[in-house]
């Protein structure tokens, strides 16, 4: 492996997995609320997430919006072969979607895994004719519809 693509190491003791999995649970919870369920000050439980926001292992805070309780009602895997050559222009343009939650580069041949939210079957036919089959150097599109889910891990498992 290339030294210069390794990701360093990050130190995060025990307190900080602490932190972490309170935040997980609640990104809403106070730094003193969080302080009294591990022994922490306030101040020690805000520079800790300061550090860890600083370091990068905290991204970003964020809702968590329940997307049937806001007319989306249809969640959809998909599975989009590329041409090589268009692999990071297609996924620029893909991750300009607004219905796209998630996208990934897949092992394989030039594989694009995404999670797109649509209102009905109407929307997902429409994204998938209008936007996705008129990309330049998209090879085949393989779509799957969840119909329930069990588990949504929202972050790690610390």
């Amino acid at each position: 492996m290339n030294s210069d693509y390794r990701i360093p190491d990050l130190k995060i003791d025990d307190v900080d997995r602490e932190i972490l999995s309170k935040l997980h649970e609640n990104s809403r919870a106070s730094y003193t609320d969080i302080g009294k369920e591990i022994g922490l000050s306030r101040v020690a439980v805000q520079t800790r997430i300061n550090n860890l926001v600083e370091q990068g292992v905290i991204e970003k805070f964020t809702t968590v919006i329940n997307p049937a309780k806001i007319g989306i009602h249809v969640s959809a895997f998909f599975n989009v072969d590329v041409e090589p050559k268009f692999l990071e222009s297609v996924a620029e343009q893909l991750e300009q979607e607004d219905a796209v939650t998630s996208l990934y580069h897949m092992t394989g041949p030039s594989k694009l895994h995404m999670h797109g939210i649509f209102a009905d079957n109407q929307e997902m036919e429409r994204f998938l004719t209008e936007k996705l089959y008129s990309v330049e150097g998209v090879v085949s599109v393989d779509c799957q519809i969840l119909i329930k889910r069990y588990k949504s891990r929202m972050g790690m498992k610390l």
